[in-house]
């Protein structure tokens, strides 16, 4: 096995097992918003993924490389659905009702 190849796949293994333990730390709450921020790191992927596919030169890379370029772009997408959905659930209502984006904890009525 070439040394090359080793190094990279124990980089991937590390990596695979640091994200999975940083993640798994990361509270439900703050889970959305920490990955509509990640959007830039989906962009790069996706951009990297393009280079590569202009540096292959066989059927396997190519499809290798298509296969990235549109991972990366539903990341971003989803990412940015995801950002969008979040957004709203923090905009006021129609007619003035109050709730979470009125300042006022969810589930709570205020008397007329």
């Amino acid at each position: 096995m070439n040394l090359d190849l080793l190094t990279a796949i124990t980089v991937f293994v590390l990596a695979v097992l640091v994200g999975f333990e940083v993640i798994s730390k990361v509270p439900a709450t703050l889970h959305t918003p920490l990955m509509s921020g990640a959007n830039s790191i989906h962009g790069i992927v996706a951009i990297g993924a393009m280079i590569i596919a202009a540096e292959a030169h066989n059927a396997i890379g190519y499809i290798l490389a298509f296969v990235a370029v549109a991972f990366g772009a539903m990341n971003v997408v989803g990412g940015y659905v995801v950002t969008d959905r979040m957004l709203h659930m923090f905009r006021s209502r129609p007619g003035g009702a109050a709730g979470p984006a009125a300042g006022q904890p969810a589930g709570r009525k205020t008397e007329a």
